[in-house]
């Protein structure tokens, strides 16, 4: 009886396994060498991208890039938006070829960065001009600006220059005659409130509200702060379009294709919506 029953058993495992066996052979068999599989035809969904690297800071600058990427796609581009915490490490990066290009910055300032490095980073495209103006947490008009006040500028000349420029335009002091968007400190000719500088870097600037009397800034620093220039604002520039933010690539990758569709794209009209009723600080420079 027992014989019997493992015999039995013993035959059930065979043709078992044999079933197994011969079931999973035809998917396991690998396909002849020689046999071409057929090719799927190309779709948007499928096609190879070009990847384009962009380094970039916080809004509203990665937010114009974020909005022009899905329409890159339609153009064949893969947009690798790449944020950086501070003004130096993109004309870093793109000047060692880390990156394709980058958007934060305006011409004076990379032509500041230029001539400090010895690299050929130069403008694409300008895409927004942005309101510079100076904010105040102690004083609601510039008349109240007491004599010896404190105001914080950046550190950087190119934006040394666009605050005392900003300051002049506003009768607060004159700047040496053809001083210009190279304007130092030591180009203030009059200073008839006897304003005292403060350099720090451009990022800390909003921190700064606390302990000066006007603050010179852009919008994307002042926003998160509540503040408009249009309605903030103690002083407000006046069409300075030298300081128009750009997208910068280098000399030698900027007729590349991909770069030139991407400065297409931030002239589009998304762009000019975008600016409109989003950051209204700011206006088109193109």
């Amino acid at each position: 009886m027992k014989k019997s029953l493992i015999l039995v058993l013993t035959a059930l495992f065979l043709i078992l396994a044999g079933c197994g066996q011969s079931a999973s052979t035809p998917a396991d068999k690998p396909a002849d060498k020689g046999t071409k599989e057929a090719a799927a035809p190309e779709t948007a969904e499928n096609k190879e991208l070009t990847t384009l690297k962009v380094a970039s800071l916080p809004a509203p600058m990665d937010a114009i890039l974020l909005l022009v990427k899905p329409l890159l796609v339609e153009d064949g581009i893969n947009l690798e938006i790449v944020e950086m915490s501070d003004n130096i490490q993109p004309n870093d990066a793109l000047a060692n070829k880390e990156v394709d290009a980058n958007f934060f910055q305006h011409v004076p300032y990379a032509e500041a960065y230029n001539e400090a490095r010895g690299s050929k980073i130069v403008p694409v495209q300008p895409v927004y001009n942005a309101l510079y103006a100076g904010y105040s947490s102690k004083h609601k008009s510039i008349d109240e600006l007491p004599d010896g006040a404190i105001v914080v500028i950046p550190n950087d000349p190119p934006n040394i220059a666009h605050s005392l420029l900003l300051l002049e335009q506003n009768d607060l002091i004159e700047l040496k005659e053809g001083a210009g968007i190279k304007a130092g400190l030591q180009d203030v000719t009059s200073n008839p409130k006897n304003l005292q500088f403060k350099e720090v870097d451009l990022l800390t600037l909003n921190r700064m509200m606390d302990d000066a009397d006007l603050v010179t800034m852009y919008p994307a620093y002042a926003k998160p702060l509540g503040l408009s220039a249009k309605k903030d604002a103690l002083i407000v520039e006046k069409d300075m379009e030298a300081f128009a933010i750009t997208l910068m690539a280098r000399e030698d990758n900027k007729d590349d294709p991909a770069i030139q569709k991407l400065a297409e794209r931030m002239r589009g009209p998304e762009v000019v919506k975008f600016l409109e009723e989003e950051y209204t600080d700011t206006y088109p420079a193109f």
